[in-house]
């Protein structure tokens, strides 16, 4: 049973950065491949980005392309969400997600491993 753990979500100003990280309790994450989520209030839970296991492929929802990077670090058994330029309706809680296979999945119902959540929440 993998665990996933997300931090560094909070409250800032439009226009800022911030960095999530999400720490897998497995280096069986390492065969994962993996995927950032996004749930405002009263929205479907959306994908944001997700990447390869080994780190080669990547995938960003349009609304975040070329403001969003995902990365990961196996040795770490972490995944990163490097957010820049956020605006406000960029405000929801992130999740990530683990999914059983190699490959970039972007769809969240195939994946089977999920964290609890960071709130982010951009001010304008």
């Amino acid at each position: 049973q993998v665990q996933l753990a997300e931090s560094g979500g909070g409250l800032v100003q439009a226009g800022a950065s911030l960095t999530l990280s999400c720490v897998a309790s497995e280096h069986t994450f390492n065969n994962y491949a993996m995927g950032w989520f996004r749930q405002a209030p009263g929205k479907e839970r959306d994908i944001v980005a997700a990447i390869s296991w080994s780190g080669a492929n990547t995938y960003y929802a349009d609304s975040v392309k070329g403001r969003f990077t995902i990365s990961r670090d196996n040795a770490k058994s972490t995944i990163y969400l490097q957010m820049n330029s956020l605006q406000p309706e960029d405000t929801a809680v992130y999740y990530c997600a683990a999914a059983l296979q190699h490959t970039i999945v972007v769809v969240a119902a195939d994946y089977y491993y999920w964290g609890q959540g960071t709130q982010v929440t951009v001010s304008s």
